[in-house]
């Protein structure tokens, strides 16, 4: 049985991929340079998933506006990690915030966000799990664009294949293509700050 809070992800001993979606403006500007730039915003707090069935959903499998250009992001774990260490809940949790005021406080002053969201089947059903999202604030969002980013691959071909496969109920040779994730570890202080089972 999957576990209700836990990060999967397609990663190595070096790095991490996260998903987001863009318009075409922003993802060719961030596939031409391999790393964001302008247009991209670095004044705004932008949102990394290691999910990318729950993307996906997010995007309408890339077909809802400015959210058609789906990038796989390669960043470096020593930057992710830290993120994580540094994040805050987006809802109150009492197993892990003494008060709601102390919640709030923190929330207000963080620079990292976490939320967890239902995780997504292929077909698009909610599951019981969680899946992380993790809002990077502009505080941070230079380091993530320049120094955390090792790669961008532009997976638009792959979610239109997939998108094809889905709309005409072949779910098995979607299933084959989806990219590969796994249980990501994290040391236990992250673990108790952001209600992730290990």
């Amino acid at each position: 049985m999957t576990s209700y809070r836990q990060i999967r992800a397609d990663y190595d001993r070096d790095t991490i991929v996260v998903y987001q979606a863009y318009n075409d403006a922003i993802a060719n500007a961030a596939l031409a340079a391999g790393r964001f730039t302008a247009p991209f915003s670095f004044q705004r707090m932008t949102w990394i998933k290691p999910s990318y069935l729950w993307l996906m959903e997010r995007s309408g499998w890339g077909t809802k506006s400015n959210q058609t250009r789906i990038l796989a992001v390669r960043i470096a774990r020593s930057g992710w990690d830290a993120a994580l260490r540094q994040a805050v809940l987006t809802s109150y949790h009492s197993g892990i915030h003494r008060s709601q005021d102390e919640w709030r406080q923190l929330c207000q002053q963080a620079i990292v966000h976490v939320q967890w969201d239902p995780e997504r089947s292929l077909r698009g059903k909610k599951l019981e799990h969680r899946s992380i999202q993790v809002g990077v604030g502009r505080h941070l969002i230079t380091e993530f664009a320049e120094t955390w980013t090792r790669e961008i691959v532009d997976l638009t071909p792959l979610t239109a294949k997939l998108r094809q496969f889905r709309q005409q109920g072949d779910y098995d040779k979607a299933k084959r293509l989806l990219p590969r994730e796994s249980i990501y570890p994290v040391d236990q202080a992250t673990a108790d700050q952001l209600g992730i089972e290990t």
